[in-house]
Protein backbone atom coordinates (compact mmCIF):
# COMPACT_ATOMS: atom_id res chain seq x y z
CA UNK A 1 0.00 0.00 0.00
CA UNK A 2 2.07 2.83 -1.41
CA UNK A 3 -1.13 5.42 -0.35
CA UNK A 4 -3.63 5.40 2.52
CA UNK A 5 -6.50 7.07 3.59
CA UNK A 6 -7.09 6.68 7.56
CA UNK A 7 -10.93 6.56 8.20
CA UNK A 8 -11.94 8.72 11.07
CA UNK A 9 -12.35 5.25 13.12
CA UNK A 10 -8.77 4.01 11.82
CA UNK A 11 -7.47 6.95 13.55
CA UNK A 12 -9.08 6.47 16.76
CA UNK A 13 -8.09 3.03 16.79
CA UNK A 14 -4.55 3.92 16.43
CA UNK A 15 -4.81 6.08 19.44
CA UNK A 16 -5.91 2.83 21.01
CA UNK A 17 -2.77 1.18 20.06
CA UNK A 18 -4.28 -0.90 16.64
CA UNK A 19 -1.59 -2.73 15.59
CA UNK A 20 -3.14 -3.58 12.39
CA UNK A 21 -3.47 0.45 11.30
CA UNK A 22 -0.09 1.15 12.67
CA UNK A 23 1.35 -1.90 10.06
CA UNK A 24 -0.49 0.15 7.68
CA UNK A 25 0.61 3.42 8.44
CA UNK A 26 4.00 1.93 8.78
CA UNK A 27 3.83 0.30 5.56
CA UNK A 28 2.77 3.65 3.41
CA UNK A 29 4.74 6.21 1.44
CA UNK A 30 1.80 8.70 2.04
CA UNK A 31 -1.27 9.06 4.34
CA UNK A 32 -3.71 11.01 3.47
CA UNK A 33 -6.46 12.63 6.26
CA UNK A 34 -9.52 14.07 4.45
CA UNK A 35 -10.80 17.41 5.65
CA UNK A 36 -13.74 15.43 6.39
CA UNK A 37 -11.98 13.46 9.18
CA UNK A 38 -10.40 16.47 10.44
CA UNK A 39 -13.83 17.78 11.17
CA UNK A 40 -15.34 14.26 12.51
CA UNK A 41 -12.20 14.16 15.19
CA UNK A 42 -11.90 18.03 16.19
CA UNK A 43 -15.82 17.72 17.12
CA UNK A 44 -14.96 14.14 18.89
CA UNK A 45 -12.24 16.03 21.13
CA UNK A 46 -14.38 18.74 22.14
CA UNK A 47 -17.06 15.95 23.53
CA UNK A 48 -14.32 14.66 26.60
CA UNK A 49 -12.32 16.20 29.16
CA UNK A 50 -9.41 14.52 27.66
CA UNK A 51 -9.77 16.47 24.49
CA UNK A 52 -7.35 19.06 24.59
CA UNK A 53 -4.51 16.19 24.87
CA UNK A 54 -5.92 14.47 22.17
CA UNK A 55 -6.07 17.26 19.93
CA UNK A 56 -2.40 18.43 20.30
CA UNK A 57 -2.10 13.94 19.55
CA UNK A 58 -3.47 14.66 16.62
CA UNK A 59 -1.93 17.88 15.37
CA UNK A 60 1.19 15.95 16.03
CA UNK A 61 0.35 13.24 14.12
CA UNK A 62 -0.66 15.86 11.53
CA UNK A 63 3.11 17.04 11.39
CA UNK A 64 4.67 13.55 10.17
CA UNK A 65 5.98 14.03 6.54
CA UNK A 66 4.32 11.37 5.10
CA UNK A 67 1.05 12.70 6.44
CA UNK A 68 -0.93 14.87 3.98
CA UNK A 69 -4.11 17.24 4.12
CA UNK A 70 -6.76 16.00 1.26
CA UNK A 71 -9.29 18.89 1.13
CA UNK A 72 -12.56 18.74 -1.14
CA UNK A 73 -11.92 19.93 -4.53
CA UNK A 74 -13.76 20.21 -7.87
CA UNK A 75 -12.55 16.27 -8.32
CA UNK A 76 -13.90 15.10 -5.45
CA UNK A 77 -17.25 16.70 -5.58
CA UNK A 78 -17.12 14.82 -8.47
CA UNK A 79 -16.75 12.13 -7.70
CA UNK A 80 -18.78 12.27 -4.71
CA UNK A 81 -22.19 12.99 -6.88
CA UNK A 82 -21.38 10.09 -8.73
CA UNK A 83 -21.00 8.01 -5.89
CA UNK A 84 -24.48 9.27 -4.07
CA UNK A 85 -26.34 8.82 -7.28
CA UNK A 86 -25.21 5.25 -7.57
CA UNK A 87 -25.66 4.14 -3.89
CA UNK A 88 -29.38 6.06 -4.38
CA UNK A 89 -29.76 3.84 -7.53
CA UNK A 90 -28.87 0.85 -5.46
CA UNK A 91 -30.82 1.52 -2.77
CA UNK A 92 -27.31 1.42 -0.29
CA UNK A 93 -27.10 4.47 1.69
CA UNK A 94 -23.76 5.32 3.44
CA UNK A 95 -23.43 8.28 5.88
CA UNK A 96 -22.66 11.02 3.80
CA UNK A 97 -19.67 12.22 5.79
CA UNK A 98 -18.19 9.01 4.43
CA UNK A 99 -19.23 9.14 0.80
CA UNK A 100 -17.01 12.23 0.81
CA UNK A 101 -13.96 10.05 2.54
CA UNK A 102 -14.60 7.52 -0.17
CA UNK A 103 -14.49 9.78 -2.97
CA UNK A 104 -10.99 11.58 -1.50
CA UNK A 105 -9.56 7.99 -1.40
CA UNK A 106 -10.93 8.02 -5.18
CA UNK A 107 -9.90 10.59 -5.94
CA UNK A 108 -5.93 9.94 -4.35
CA UNK A 109 -5.92 6.38 -5.68
CA UNK A 110 -5.84 5.60 -2.18
CA UNK A 111 -6.69 2.62 -0.07
CA UNK A 112 -8.98 3.39 2.86
CA UNK A 113 -8.12 2.11 6.28
CA UNK A 114 -11.56 1.69 8.08
CA UNK A 115 -13.29 -0.65 10.07
CA UNK A 116 -16.75 0.63 8.50
CA UNK A 117 -17.98 -2.15 6.52
CA UNK A 118 -20.42 0.31 4.44
CA UNK A 119 -17.55 1.29 2.78
CA UNK A 120 -18.06 -2.11 0.43
CA UNK A 121 -21.45 -1.19 -0.55
CA UNK A 122 -19.03 1.74 -2.61
CA UNK A 123 -17.91 0.37 -6.19
CA UNK A 124 -14.36 1.12 -6.93
CA UNK A 125 -12.99 2.12 -3.76
CA UNK A 126 -9.85 0.76 -2.65
CA UNK A 127 -10.42 -1.11 1.22
CA UNK A 128 -7.61 -2.67 3.21
CA UNK A 129 -7.65 -6.16 3.76
CA UNK A 130 -8.85 -6.19 7.38
CA UNK A 131 -12.21 -4.99 6.86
Amino acid sequence: MNKILLDTNAYVNLCTGDGKVMEALSAAETVFVSAVTLGELYAGFEKTEKGHGKKHEFENFLSNPTVKIIDITKETAGIYGDLIRTLRKAGTPVPINDVWIAANAIETGSVIVTYDRHFLKIAGLRIWDQL
